[in-house]
């Protein structure tokens, strides 16, 4: 099963930018998606964007034309650039990958925009 180690968050004033990456090792195997989910104080975790394993991404409504979520097959990374940042982008951010029907989750890293 993979594991999922993710870095780059922080505090970032409105309008700012961030970098998150998330770094996969162990059997990648039967990987068909990785992406990130956000969760903020009081909410349900909920799905900020996708990509699979041949490059189509998905992504929520509110972060369209503001994130980019990549990734290097080669290197087991995914990055999620986030631009123009709110502050309802304030939440703990994992990362995810689904594995032969299995959810594999990062620990999270704090992403705080505020001024």
């Amino acid at each position: 099963q993979v594991q999922l180690v993710e870095s780059g968050g922080g505090l970032v004033q409105p309008g700012g930018s961030l970098r998150l990456s998330c770094a996969a090792s162990g059997s990648m195997f039967g990987i068909y998606f990785m992406g990130w989910y956000r969760q903020a104080p009081g909410m349900q975790r909920e799905l900020v964007a996708h990509i699979t394993s041949s490059s189509s991404t998905n992504y929520a409504d509110s972060v369209k034309g503001r994130f980019t979520i990549s990734r290097d097959n080669a290197k087991n990374l995914v990055w999620l650039q986030m631009n123009s940042l709110k502050p309802e982008d304030t939440a703990v951010y994992y990362c995810h990958a689904l594995q032969r029907g299995i959810n594999s989750w990062g620990q999270g890293t704090q992403v705080t925009v505020s001024s």
